[in-house]
């Protein structure tokens, strides 16, 4: 009887399809995956609704209304529920993996007794339901799973490799503290991008960025031109450790805002910006360090701390010019990932803090995977040519 009523389900969609052509079809989907979605259920539980046998593994416990963004328009979905908690239709697993990560970290936060009554309402507007602490557990479990699989996976060739770091707030064995989420993207030989890992430590110390590159290159990761990053302390002194004799290019609009902490007056700024602009610009390396020598001759008498800092930091901005000059535009500078970290922002601000470090690692992880997955099956970044 119970495959009759599916049967005439799908058989429904179908002629909603035949009498309304492709205007039909975003309910002709949401029929399709209604239906399929109430069939995974019942081999999930092993029973049929209203069936009574032994080989049962759990209940029914009705559906949860979910609206879906799709190419095909908005779909009312009826989620099925099960009374264990165990059950999510893998139709919708690809592409919900920052969601589920997002319900996580909030919810964590209620079973950890760590919330107030504005995280409490957040997670019943995100979850749905009530937060239990084993369904929680089972749902990271699985979700940690996947995500420590994408970490872990090898990394091919890398002609570009783009590294920095964001903070965002954990609690810390009692105390709330700052941890930094180190990120690297690559850009490989096909000119596509490639989120190759993220981390979380406690800070951009010298040993915690010292260990994620290394486990770059465990991941089998080679052929690396040209290294992009600030200049934090921590990250060069890992990156000379770990991939010596690659060179390295400072952010050049950092270093930009650097040089105005060196001017001495405000009135000066403008022609400062416009000389190194114009440095950064420049056609080959002979050309920018003659710009670097003009730069020292104008402003030598009148901002010598500035001139000195221009000495010894901007070379560390010039390594653009080994490579080839159509890809320097977008390899000057970090500006590319960060802006990547400030979609992270806005993920993670639901949360606002995070009660221990998996929780971060794990949203962040979710979120970059997507981001990943769009990139390597989207438009290049660059042109290689062979």
């Amino acid at each position: 009887m119970t495959h009759q009523m599916q049967s005439n389900e799908l058989s429904e969609a179908v002629q909603l399809l035949v009498d309304n052509g492709f205007d039909g079809m975003a309910n002709t989907m949401q029929s399709v995956l209604n239906e399929a979605m109430r069939i995974e259920r019942s081999e999930c539980i092993g029973a049929e609704p209203y069936e009574r046998t032994k080989q049962r593994r759990s209940y029914s416990n009705g559906f949860k209304d979910k609206t879906v963004d799709s190419p095909l328009g908005e779909l009312a979905l009826k989620i099925p529920q099960a009374r264990d908690g165990d059950f999510y239709p893998s139709a919708l697993e690809r592409g919900e993996r920052s969601e589920r990560a997002l319900k996580l970290a909030v919810a964590e936060m209620c079973v950890q007794g760590v919330s107030t009554r504005k995280v409490a309402k957040i997670t019943s507007e995100l979850c749905g339901l009530d937060v239990i602490s084993n369904q929680v557990s089972r749902a990271a479990k699985l979700l940690d799973d996947e995500l420590e699989a994408w970490r872990n996976r090898p990394i091919e060739e890398i002609e570009y490799l783009i590294v920095d770091a964001r903070y965002e707030k954990v609690r810390v064995s009692g105390s709330v503290r700052d941890c930094a989420v180190l990120i690297a993207i690559g850009i490989q030989p096909s000119g596509q991008r490639s989120v190759l890992g993220v981390s979380v430590s406690l800070s951009e110390a010298e040993v915690h960025w010292r260990k994620f590159l290394s486990s770059l290159k465990t991941r089998f990761i080679h052929g690396v031109k040209l290294i992009v990053s600030n200049a934090h302390e921590g990250i060069k002194a890992a990156r000379q450790a770990t991939f010596a004799g690659v060179p390295w290019q400072r952010c050049q609009f950092h270093l930009a805002q650097n040089a105005m902490h060196h001017t001495p007056k405000v009135e000066m700024r403008k022609q400062v910006a416009d000389d190194i602009r114009n440095l950064f610009n420049a056609t080959d390396a002979n050309h920018a360090q003659e710009e670097l020598v003009r730069f020292v001759d104008r402003h030598q008498e009148t901002a010598p701390k500035l001139t000195a800092w221009a000495e010894a930091n901007i070379a560390e901005g010039l390594a653009i010019f080994c490579i080839p000059s159509e890809h320097r535009k977008r390899m000057r500078t970090t500006n590319m990932l960060e802006r990547q970290t400030r979609e992270l922002k806005r993920r993670t601000r639901v949360a606002t803090l995070f009660p221990n470090e998996a929780s971060l690692l794990r949203l962040v992880t979710a979120v970059l995977v997507e981001l990943s997955d769009e990139w390597e099956t989207g438009m290049r970044y660059l042109t290689f040519q062979n």
